[in-house]
């Protein structure tokens, strides 16, 4: 178990490391930021997936729970592991770029809606649990070894769709990182449980649908 615990920090950190830091450097447009975290989760994915599973998000850990592929146990030290991770990661970022340059928290548009906010979360997550169902847990798949890059991408795309519009979390430690160091809890509720629900219910069409071996 410690392995997984290692491989679930180190992956959840180089998420928040490397996609809010592209944010807080300033340096980035959406372009970088979807690309930063869409890349993160390849590497990420490629490298631990053998060791974890990858999940690297609470909401992904919590499909796995209700498809029982991990237990509660389970599923409490991922979770944790996975805070941990951005917690340190989003540390990191404010020493490095200070306070002034913002924590990459994601936040709801000002003309947007919070059920629209709370929608649009749901709806990316399950997009990206469907592709994750798809591709990494289905072994059917003929592109189970190459599982990084398709979910990868699909993150970029998300974030390409709907960054504008909640940030695109899609992961409760996406957010929880740069919430623990701003201090600023607004819309807890909505980037904890919208992402969760989201996951849940692709997992659940998918296990029902496609009947993954």
């Amino acid at each position: 178990m410690s392995k997984k615990i290692f491989a679930e920090f180190l992956g959840t950190f180089t998420l928040i490391f490397l996609g809010v830091g592209a944010i807080v450097s300033g340096k980035a447009d959406l372009i970088g930021v979807a690309f930063a975290h869409g890349l993160a989760i390849f590497v990420m994915v490629s490298a631990l997936a053998g060791i974890s599973g990858a999940h690297f998000n609470p909401a992904v850990s919590a499909a796995m729970l209700i498809t029982k592929r991990i237990d509660v146990k389970e599923f409490l030290i991922y979770v944790a592991s996975q805070m941990s991770g951005a917690a340190v990661a989003s540390l990191a970022l404010c020493y490095i770029y200070g306070k002034e340059n913002g924590y990459g928290l994601p936040a709801i548009a000002s003309e947007t809606t919070i059920g629209a906010g709370f929608l649009v979360e749901v709806i990316g997550t399950a997009f990206l649990l469907f592709v994750i169902f798809g591709v990494a847990v289905d072994k059917r798949s003929s592109i189970s070894k190459l599982a990084g890059l398709p979910i990868g991408l699909t993150i970029t795309a998300i974030i390409f769709s709907v960054g504008p519009i909640t940030g695109a979390a899609l992961n409760p430690a996406r957010w929880f990182g740069p919430a623990l160091i701003s201090g600023d809890w607004s819309n807890a509720w909505l980037y904890i449980f919208a992402p969760i629900l989201g996951g849940v219910m692709a997992a659940v069409t998918y296990q029902s649908i496609a009947k993954p071996e």
